[in-house]
Parts: structure tokens; sequence; C-alpha cells
């Protein structure tokens, strides 16, 4: 399953110095606005120990574990919804995204520009999110004008998908995201088509400098007061810092992390939390050839977990062997977990657990 973030804030915030630390791509790094012109993709992976935990027990060819991909886009500024600086290139971009990391610039610096003259990461936020909703009230504008008159002869699947546009409609007419409004699934199918920009979950990554990535300064309290109705998460990172650490050794980075006060980087931080962003789960599976990470939904039953591997497997699936990781960890081995009980039969109404380890029998 593949998870692409796209990383967006104003010019010189600190996007690209944050998506290459998170990426092996280089993205070009300058003190001038539209640096970045082509969206970079980089392909990170998952931060996981467990992965490695049970590889240390199978001891296997090969580990691949489960990745995320970061989409670095153009800078944005005030008007790019109406085409201004590179908007129209970003916006269509960004509508790919299933998550938005937005990055604001919380830190001090006289030596790197700011497209607006002063640091103000409240006021940032704003003009980002009001190009966002003023792009998707131009696409739910359009749809509405499409499905009107039908709706107006009684066509009941035109009047629900009326009836769900004119209350987005309403929400951004107000200066709020389409995320604050309560839809539920049968809504968001209907209007899925769309594929609106300020729906998507989204995750802000405060930039600041390196004395106050553990408690943040007075940019940052005012951004987290600005955004607290929105119930959104907000995270402290240095690019600064994360930058310094992209060629040093892991056992460095350690020692340089607990001199910071930091348990871990910001890189792992923003991979995890995007992660979750998104209600994603891991699965494993084990075997000499390879011990492996899947990505799936939360809640997906075992067939659909199945299908993840090869749509055949979901086609035909019989059963699930299932063992806890727990269960796998403290025992040691597939074999021991069958011995103790521990690996359980599981039919196609199972859901699954975060950690399974997990074989599928299945029938073609």
């Amino acid at each position: 399953m593949a998870l692409q973030c796209g990383i967006v804030g104003l010019p010189n915030v600190g996007k690209s110095t944050l998506f290459n630390c998170l990426s092996n791509a280089k993205a070009e790094s300058a003190n001038y606005p539209f640096c970045t012109i082509e969206p970079n993709v980089g392909m990170i992976t998952v931060p996981d120990e467990r992965l490695y935990q049970i590889s240390d027990l199978v001891n296997p060819q090969k580990i691949i574990p489960t990745t995320v991909e970061i989409v670095d886009i153009a800078g944005l500024v005030k008007g790019a919804s109406k085409g201004e600086g590179l908007g129209n290139q970003f916006l269509g971009n960004i509508k790919n995204t299933n998550a938005i990391l937005h990055v604001v610039r919380c830190f001090d610096d006289d030596n790197i520009t700011h497209v607006d003259g002063s640091i103000n990461p409240v006021r940032d936020k704003e003009i980002i999110d009001t190009e966002l909703q003023l792009k998707d009230l131009e696409a739910v504008d359009n749809k509405i004008l499409k499905v009107k008159k039908l709706a107006e002869t009684g066509n009941k699947e035109a009047k629900s998908v009326h009836e769900v546009l004119s209350k987005i409609k309403g929400v951004l007419e107000q200066g709020k995201s389409a995320r604050t409004l309560e839809l539920d699934e049968n809504q968001r199918k209907i209007i899925k088509d769309l594929n609106l920009l300020t729906l998507k979950p989204v995750l802000y990554v405060c930039n600041v400098d390196d004395t106050s990535v553990v408690s943040g300064n007075h940019h940052t309290q005012a951004f987290v007061e600005a955004i607290k109705e929105e119930g959104a998460q907000v995270m402290l990172v240095s690019a600064e810092i994360e930058a310094d650490m992209v060629d040093m050794e892991e056992e460095d980075k350690k020692l340089f992390l607990d001199d910071m006060g930091l348990k871990e980087s910001g890189v792992n931080r923003i991979i995890k939390a995007a992660y979750q962003l998104l209600n994603y789960q891991t699965y494993f599976t084990a075997g000499e050839k390879e011990v492996r990470a899947w990505t799936i939904e939360a809640g997906y039953t075992a067939p659909q977990a199945a299908g993840t591997i090869h749509t055949d497997f979901e086609k035909g699936f019989i059963r699930a062997e299932v063992i806890a990781f727990e269960d796998y960890l403290k025992l040691g081995s597939e074999s021991k977990c069958r011995e103790a009980g521990k690996l359980r039969v599981e039919g196609k109404e199972y859901i699954v657990q975060d950690g399974d380890i997990m074989h599928f029998r299945f029938n073609v």
C-alpha cells in the first residue's frame, strides 16, 4: 500500500532541507523562493524495531521494511489558487498525496529571508490554508453546477451529492477546511473523486532552532494556541539538527541526540506520525527467504490484508495462521509458538492486529 505525504509550506521555511533529511534524494536547497520547481519524490523506510527483532530470530536472506513516499512540493505563496507563483502546479501535485506535512518556520535568522519579510507561523499557515480552501471551493462550485439540475429532477444520487457539497461549500466559505466537517464514510465516498485538498489529514511540523527543539519558543506557543481547535498533531523539529545527523553513524546519532535531550530523531518521529495520521498499521510475514513488513489500514480483515501481498491471496483466501508479535518474541520461533498453542487459525472475519505475524492459506 503506497503511502504518499506531501511536504508543504511557504518558500524558505525548511521544507527541502527536511525532505533531504527524510530521503536519499537531494532536493536543491537555496535562499530564494521557488528553488524547488518540480516535486521531488523520495521513498523512505518506516522505522519499526519489531521488524529487526523478528529478523534476529529468523535470520532471513532478506529484510524488507514498509515504506512511505515523501513529496517535496514547490513553495506556495499568496494568490496560488489564482495561479500566482507556481500555484497551479503546487495544487495539482498535492492533490495526489494522501496526507499533508505542513512545515511552518518558527525560528529567527536574519540570514535566511522570509517571503513576507517577518517570522509569523500563524500568518504563514493561514496563507496556505486560504489558498487550499479557495481551490477546493472552486472544485466544489463546479461540481454543484453539474449535479444541481439533476438533483432538482428528483435524482436521489445527485440529491445526496448536492447535499454533501453544499455542506462543504458552507464550511469553506467560513474560511475553514473541509476536514473540520464531520462526514460519514458514505458521504466521503460520494465526494472522493474531487480529492479535496483541505479534506486530507495534516501534521504540522514547526521548524525550530536547535535550542528550541525540546521545549519550543514564543513562535511555537503562538502556533499551538492558534490551531488548538483543529485537533491536529504539532511536532517540533529542527531541520538544522536533522541535517547535521544525515551522515552520522547510528552510534554517533544516539550520542548526539542524547546531548540535545532527544530520544529519537525528528525524521523518525515525522515518518511514524505520518504513518499513524492515515490510521495505518503493520503486519509481518516471516520466513527463511525474507522477513517483511506490510502496510494495511486499521480494521482490515485477514483476506484484505492478504490482498496487499497479491490479489489472488484475497480472492482465494482460505484461512490465516496468526501469531501475536509479543508471543513470537517471547517464545522465539514459529514452531515453539505452535507447540505452546500461540499460533491461531483465523477465518475471513478476523480483524488483523498491529504487529501480527501472519501466514496465509489460499486456493486459486
